[in-house]
């Protein structure tokens, strides 16, 4: 169970949406490398990194921001937003991304990941955003007819690292994750799933660690670190425990 830290990236800064809605943003720090090197110093071990502008754009906007990101830490970055074809999932790759998440294109074109899970084992995941069970696309703008468990289904034999499964209705708001959804897509397919939205206090940790919760291979946590709500080392304490008692 891996927790990632959250870098959303807006204009260069790092903030934080409501319900992915850019006129609800608030920034939290003017230098997104010095946050990644906080986040690496509380000792996190995989970050997690969205281009919000791209994510509308549907190319780079903030890769000076990303660059400087990759320089300052060590530790693993994963990178979503405006990632629509295969040159920029190779240029990100090349710069230092360990693993690129792909959204829109998942939806629009699937055979875009396949092509690019399988050229790049292990370094492709799948962002899967949903509103009332479909999937929106467009940096959340526009809601798709199709539900995340069909999309995910469409790439169980690809060799996808990852679906990162984010319940849009509580992305920012701090009202907890959405496990129970999370869970059966987890339990409906083979791919690793990561729960995202919502991540609200150290509940949502223990919340991870049931054994209900076996399946999912770990969470995203934005607003609840950045205003204080859930303290890091108690949060990384209780997952380093939890693996010490399975080993």
């Amino acid at each position: 169970m891996i927790l990632f830290p959250a870098v959303d990236l807006k204009n260069g800064q790092c903030v934080r949406l409501e319900q992915g809605d850019m006129a609800r943003a608030t920034v939290f720090n003017l230098d997104p490398a010095a946050q990644a090197r906080a986040f690496a110093a509380q000792g996190f071990e995989y970050l997690h990194v969205v281009d919000l502008d791209g994510a509308f754009a549907g190319k780079p906007m903030n890769a000076q921001a990303v660059e400087a990101m990759i320089k300052a830490v060590t530790m693993p970055v994963q990178l979503g937003g405006g990632i629509r074809d295969l040159k920029t999932i190779e240029a990100w790759l090349a710069k230092g991304i360990t693993r690129v998440i792909i959204g829109t294109a998942a939806v629009r074109d699937p055979e875009l990941v396949k092509g690019a899970a399988k050229k790049f084992p292990g370094r492709v995941a799948v962002g899967l955003d949903a509103r009332d069970g479909k999937v929106a696309v467009e940096g959340w703008a526009e809601t798709s007819h199709v539900t995340a468990l069909e999309i995910a289904q469409r790439f169980e034999d690809a060799g996808v690292a990852a679906i990162i499964f984010t319940d849009i209705a509580r992305d920012g708001l701090l009202k907890g994750l959405n496990l129970d959804a999370t869970i059966v897509l987890a339990d409906r397919i083979s791919i690793p799933v990561i729960a995202s939205g919502g991540f609200a206090s150290i509940d949502d940790v223990k919340a991870l660690l049931e054994p209900r919760a076996g399946k999912l291979a770990g969470a995203i946590v934005g607003r609840a670190l950045y205003d204080g709500r859930l303290d890091p080392a108690a949060a990384l304490e209780l997952i380093k425990n939890a693996r010490t008692a399975q080993e």
